[in-house]
Order: structure tokens, then sequence, then C-alpha cells
């Protein structure tokens, strides 16, 4: 037992790595080590012999275990070790740079649709969120009994009782700031009017606050014919490809006459494809300026006329780039952004292309 004992000692204590100590724990105490061969001797001992033989072979078991149990732990405290000096790591130095953020798909399409008009001579006009009621609804020749006045589909500001001044609201279309700008620059005009309106309704396909962009052009023989020409040029720059247009009458407050617009499409596996196929897609409102709205504005509407439409730019991007539902571009959800998202140095020109 005594040279058992030295044997292995020294061999444990020589060992290099945990690979060299498991071959020594095998074939000392493993089933057919020597310690273990020797405690099956004990069945052939007299009882004299096993009292003195049996707690040596348990003892040395017991030693060589320990040595086994230390030199493993020492090993592994060398490895770590090793490891912490050729992996170490500097924790003065600045932090590891986050991803970069990415640009909102209305961000991203506002800025395509106004590069695409303003090619075609559109400047960009802007006005308040919140307006009088002149200027929403009066202004356009919208009457005091049309639905659209109702507190069911208008946001109106709160006002205190006896409080004697116009009614305000949040603005629930751009076409305001088509009134101020014909006010303060009068005829001839051309311009858009991109910017954030409110709505009291909210479903896949409509939220209480989206983005539209209105364009207005007057001159003295603006027709119905330019109106077509910038819509289907449009339509082919934003899509990247030719598409067809249909204008369909109808009827809004603040143009006569009004049209309805579709584009071509096809609806093939649940999604939609503009350019091609036989079917059809409502995407905006347009018409010639109702002469109430030209004098409302201060425009002679006997010397002066022009179009107007208006669309919305959430729609617009969930059509380009297959976003399924409205609620999803306001939830703030990072995922989605960085799905859908665009790197903060595509800008959208004509030059350098449209990102489709």
């Amino acid at each position: 037992m005594d040279d058992l004992r030295q044997k292995y000692l020294s061999a444990i204590a020589d060992a290099a790595d945990e690979s060299a100590l498991e071959d020594l724990r095998v074939t000392a105490v493993g089933k057919k080590g020597e310690v273990s061969l020797k405690m099956r001797e004990l069945g052939r001992m007299t009882p004299e012999e096993r009292q003195v033989a049996g707690p040596a072979l348990n003892a040395l078991k017991d030693e060589i275990n320990s040595a086994l149990a230390a030199k493993k732990s020492a090993l592994e405290d060398a490895a770590l070790d090793a490891r912490l000096r050729d992996e170490w790591l500097d924790v003065t130095l600045p932090a590891r740079q986050r991803p970069q953020g990415t640009i909102h798909p209305v961000s991203q399409v506002t800025e395509e649709v106004t590069a695409i008009l303003a090619d075609m001579g559109f400047a960009v006009a802007e006005g308040p969120q919140v307006e009088t009621d002149w200027y929403n609804f009066d202004a356009l020749n919208i009457p005091g009994h049309h639905p659209a006045r109702t507190e069911m589909d208008t946001f109106y500001m709160h006002r205190e009782e006896g409080d004697n001044r116009p009614p305000h609201v949040l603005r629930t279309h751009t076409s305001p700031v088509q009134i101020r700008s014909m006010q303060d620059a009068g005829a001839p005009i051309r311009i858009i009017c991109p910017g954030r309106v409110y709505r009291a309704d909210y479903d896949q396909t409509h939220t209480p606050m989206f983005h539209q962009v209105e364009g207005l052009a007057i001159d003295r023989d603006i027709s119905m014919a330019n109106l077509k020409w910038v819509l289907e040029e449009f339509f082919s720059a934003f899509f990247g490809t030719k598409v067809k247009t249909r204008f369909r009458a109808s009827h809004f407050p603040f143009t006569e006459p009004s049209a309805e617009v579709d584009i071509q499409c096809s609806w093939e596996g649940g999604t939609v494809k503009v350019g091609e196929g036989d079917g059809w897609l409502e995407v905006l409102g347009s018409g010639m300026v109702h002469p109430k709205v030209l004098a409302a504005a201060g425009v002679d509407p006997n010397e002066w006329q022009g179009f107007a439409f208006g669309m919305g730019i959430d729609r617009m991007a969930m059509l380009k780039y297959g976003i399924p539902d409205l609620r999803a571009f306001f939830d703030s959800d990072l995922r989605w952004l960085r799905h859908y998202g665009f790197a903060a140095l595509d800008q959208p020109t004509l030059h350098g292309g449209l990102v489709r």
C-alpha cells in the first residue's frame, strides 16, 4: 500500500491537465483500478487480516480521491488565471457603440413625396395643428350641418363657459394650410402641405392621429388635365413603375368638380402589387378648387383657378412597403422600427433614387 500511495500521489502531483488527471483516477480508484482490485481481495483474507487491510485500503482510497480533487481545483484555478491574462478587458476604454437608430417609415415617405413633388415645382408649406373652425371648416366651404363638424369625428378644444372666442379644433386635414398660404402669398401658387392631422377614429386602417400631404396649384389656365398628369407622374415615380389611374366622380365641399383617384393593382396572396393586374385601389381625393374656397382665401375666382389633392402618408407607406396595420406606426415597438425603418443616410432623391 505504501508503494501504491507513493506511486499515485506523485503521479497526481505531476499531472499536467485534467485529462491526465482523469486517466489517473480511472487507473487508481476506478472499477478496475489498482486500489479497487486490492479491495476485492479482502474476501479471500481471514477476519484478522481484513480488520487490518480494510481500514488501510479505505484510507488509501480517500487519500487518493482527496489528492485528485485538490489537483483538479489547482488546475482549474491555473486555467482561469491563464484566461484572465489572455482575455483581459480595459474597463477605462469607451463603451461599445450602440446600433444606430432608423428613420421611421412616415418620415421616409414624407421625404419621398416631397422630393417628387418638389421636382414638379411644388414648395412645402406648414401651418398650426390647432386651428379655428373657420380655417378648418368655414373657409373650405364645409357647412355647419356637415357630419365632419360633429364631436363624433372632430376633436374640439375645451372652452370655458362664456368664452366668446371662435372654437378651436385639432385640424382634421392640412387644407387650412392652403387657405393661410393663399392669404399670405396670393396667386399664382403651387404648394404641398404635409403634416399631422387628427380625427376621432381607430381601427386597422384608421388612427386618431395620422399624416397627410395635400397639394394645391392655382394659376389662370390650370385644368383637370394638369391634375391628372401630376398624379400619374407622381405615382410612377413613387412606386417605381408606370401606374395607370382612374378618376371617379365624387363630392367634396372644397372642390368642384371632385374626383376619387384609383390606381391599377393586383391582389396576390393577400398582398397588393401596384402597376399591374386588373384591380383598382382608391388612394386619394382631388378636384378643382371651389370658387368659394378661393374667395375665402382672398383670391378672385373670376381670374384664378386650380386643383387640389390630398393623400394619407401613412397609407402610402403601408401600400409601398407592405405594412399591414396602421396602428403599428404608433406603437413605438423597436423590433417593428428595426424591421421597417430606414438607414439614417438613405435620403430619398430623384437623382439618387427612391428606396423601394
